[in-house]
């Protein structure tokens, strides 16, 4: 039905008619939140897919909690640490723009990890519930990472603190707000009945695999995937799909188009946490590199010495053009980001600086949007990616480290489950940082 409104809105338009097509079709801004730590270039590929399934570009919004790591105690202030209050004004800062941006009465929010319990904290305590009419909540932490009565009750991750009991308190979910939510079965690090994950193996943590349910929710479970692949991942999408629209997607591929123009925010690192605050006066240059080895193919592409709001774009970037971002910002080592070729627009793509890895000559690997587990197809220069513990089935693992020879460049190509990236290491490494990032 939605396809065919979308038809007869282009039908309207050739007539000449007055024809709102997102309002004829019914769809209403969606903003997505992000987790812990996180940023709001996590949600590429879900992005992506909605535009793929036709939903409109301009209705679709990604907040950036300024300072996204948790304090440790809800009450007391850190440097560059948020409060559950300081995300929650952050979400509904976003909304209130996705409402004027689009002429909207309503938004639906799709959050992942910590950006579960913001977005319901945002309904209940700080007016979202007359803004929001959907929510679809993945990889969440409702009812604590750990449960210890008498032991840091100020943290939000606790689920016999102060903040998660008021949080769930009855009901858990709002009577006329819609809430779907998606988990893991077994196989998300912050919801395992052992602490191995959270720094005290062999301890109990208290919580289940069933913990991240909401009584009153619609909760789906997805068999074998990690803890941000309950939010990026194509099977979570196409529940997450469903329950905005509510038909299935036409589609769990990412459309190619033609016209690709990529910006976002350059960030950095402030008090040992990673930050979403712009940094003003970093300079970045792009260069077009070969996808077998990663060399730059010629003179930059791009640069742009970026001003107060850290906005680095726009940049016309081409299909099926493999990158490399090379940016410099003072009290940070040059750092070097290879992608994959970019299939279309996004204007999230923020490049996040990170402090000085160490020393030694290395090319360093991330997956930001999920783990690298024993099961996945992760392989450098056709060998079996190293570190990947095979003692748990569990993926932990968000980064690898290939050393490389300080004394010449070497060509780094790495595999993650059929994207593949490869980077060329620089001569003497000691003050710079190489990273391959993985899109999915």
């Amino acid at each position: 039905m939605r396809k065919i409104w979308m038809r007869l809105a282009a039908v309207g338009l050739v007539l000449g008619t007055t024809f709102n097509m997102a309002a004829a079709a019914d769809e209403l801004p969606i903003v997505f939140v992000h987790g812990d730590s996180d940023t709001a270039a996590l949600w590429i590929a879900p992005i992506w897919r909605f535009e793929s399934n036709d939903y409109p570009a301009d209705h679709l919004f990604a907040v950036d909690i300024p300072h996204p790591q948790a304090r440790a105690d809800v009450s007391v202030a850190e440097d560059n640490r948020s409060s559950p209050e300081d995300a929650a004004k952050a979400v509904a800062a976003e909304v209130d723009e996705a409402l004027a941006a689009t002429g909207a009465k309503k938004v639906i929010l799709i959050a992942n990890s910590r950006g579960c319990q913001t977005s319901r904290n945002y309904v209940k305590n700080f007016g979202g519930a007359e803004k929001v009419a959907k929510m679809v909540l993945t990889g969440c932490v409702h009812h604590g990472v750990f449960v210890a009565p008498g032991f840091a009750e100020g943290s939000e991750y606790n689920g016999a603190g102060k903040f998660l009991k008021a949080l769930n308190a009855t009901p858990e979910v709002p009577a006329d707000i819609p809430v779907t939510l998606i988990r893991s079965d077994k196989f998300d690090l912050y919801t395992q009945p052992d602490a191995r994950f959270i720094g005290n193996p062999g301890q109990p943590t208290g919580v289940t695999y069933e913990s991240q349910e909401l009584e009153g929710a619609d909760n789906h479970i997805l068999e074998g995937v990690d803890h941000r692949e309950t939010a990026y991942s194509p099977q979570a999408f196409e529940i997450m799909y469903k329950a905005v629209t509510g038909e299935e997607p036409e589609t769990l591929d990412i459309v190619k188009e033609g016209d690709i123009v990529l910006t976002g925010k350059i960030t950095g690192f402030e008090n040992g946490a990673p930050t979403n605050m712009p940094l003003n006066g970093a300079r970045l240059t792009v260069y077009a590199t070969d996808a077998a080895t990663g060399a730059r193919l010629a003179a930059p592409v791009y640069e742009k010495t970026v001003g107060a709001d850290g906005v680095w774009g726009d940049f016309q970037a081409k299909a099926s053009q493999s990158y490399e971002f090379v940016i410099q910002a003072d009290g940070y080592p040059l750092t070097r980001i290879f992608r994959s070729a970019f299939p279309r627009s996004f204007k999230y793509l923020n490049l996040r600086l990170y402090p000085a890895l160490g020393e030694g000559s290395a090319v360093n690997i991330m997956r930001p949007r999920g783990y690298i587990g024993p099961d996945d197809k992760a392989l450098v220069n056709g060998n079996p990616m190293p570190d990947i513990p095979s003692d748990t089935p569990v993926p932990h693992v968000w980064k690898v480290t290939i050393p490389v020879d300080a004394n010449k460049q070497e060509s780094v190509k790495a595999e993650f489950n059929g994207e593949r990236i490869a980077a060329l290491s620089t001569v003497d490494t000691k003050d710079t940082v190489t990273w391959i990032e993985f899109t999915y």
